[in-house]
C-alpha cells in the first residue's frame, strides 16, 4: 500500500483519544500517516507534573506527542504553534491555508479530522473542523479522495448508514501506552479512559469510529464502508 492518511487536529493527544488505533492499521498496512497538529497544547494543564510555563508545557507536549506517534506508527508530526484556545479567533481561511500548505506537501489521499462538534464542544476543536472542510472543498487538495469525521462509536452518518468503526480491545495495550505518553494529559485522560490497565466500557473503550462525509466532490456520499480506503485509487 502507498496510500498516506493525513490526520488534522487541534492539540498534541486530540489524534490518541481519537484515532489510534486506525493510525497503527494503516502503519501495519504500510500506508503513511501524516499528522497536522495545530497547536502545542500550551494552555493545558500539567496533570501530577507539578507548575510549568506555557513554554515548558509546550516543549513537554510536543516531546510527549513524538512519543505517542512512535507508538502509534505516525510517519511525520508538523506543528503550526499556534496559541492554544485562540484558534476561533483566527480568520478561517488564514487556517484552510495552513492545512492546503500541509495537505499539498504530503498528499493523503484521505483525511480524518473533528466533527461539527469538535467531540466535547472545544472551540479549538471547532474551529480545526470548519477550516479542515474549506481547505478539502474548495478543490485545493488534488491528492484528496474522502474526508472522515471522527463520530460516536453509535452515530449513524447523515446518510443513515453505519460509521466506519475499528475494535479497540485489538489495540488496546498499544492505544494505552501511547495515551500514556502524554503524561501532562493523565488526569483528563483517566477521566474519559478511567484505569488504562483495563479497557474501559463506555464508547470510546469499545470502538473508534468515523463517518464518511465527502468523497470525490460527493457529499455525504452513500457508501458504507469497511476501510477508510475502499474505493481510494
Amino acid at each position: 500500500m502507498n496510500h498516506t492518511v493525513g490526520f488534522i487536529y487541534a492539540h498534541p493527544d486530540d489524534e490518541t483519544f481519537g484515532c489510534a488505533c486506525l493510525i497503527r492499521e494503516v502503519a501495519d498496512q504500510g500506508g503513511k500517516t501524516v499528522l497536522l497538529c495545530a497547536t502545542r497544547g500550551d494552555a493545558g494543564k500539567t496533570g501530577r507534573l507539578g507548575p510549568m510555563s506555557k513554554s515548558e508545557l509546550a516543549a513537554r507536549r510536543e516531546v510527549e506527542l513524538q512519543k505517542a506517534g512512535d507508538i502509534m506508527g505516525l510517519s511525520v508530526i508538523e506543528h503550526l504553534g499556534l496559541p492554544d484556545g485562540q484558534l476561533a479567533s483566527y480568520d478561517r481561511a488564514f487556517l484552510a491555508d495552513q492545512i492546503v500548505s500541509f495537505i499539498n506537501k504530503h498528499n493523503p489521499s484521505v483525511i480524518v479530522t473533528f466533527p461539527e462538534d469538535g467531540m466535547s464542544g472545544h472551540k479549538d476543536h471547532i474551529a480545526i473542523h470548519h477550516a479542515t472542510n474549506e481547505a478539502v472543498f474548495s478543490g485545493r487538495c488534488p491528492s484528496v479522495q474522502k474526508l472522515y469525521y471522527n463520530a460516536p462509536f453509535s452515530a449513524r452518518a447523515s446518510n443513515g448508514k453505519p460509521p466506519l468503526q475499528i475494535e479497540v480491545s485489538k489495540h488496546w495495550p498499544m492505544k494505552a501506552k501511547a495515551l500514556l505518553a502524554h503524561e501532562s494529559q493523565i488526569l483528563s485522560i483517566e477521566r474519559v479512559f478511567g484505569d488504562l490497565k483495563t479497557i474501559p466500557n463506555n464508547g470510546f473503550g469499545q470502538y473508534e469510529s468515523f463517518v464518511l462525509v465527502w468523497e470525490k466532490g460527493v457529499h455525504h456520499p452513500e457508501r458504507e464502508d469497511r476501510s477508510i480506503f475502499d474505493r481510494v485509487e
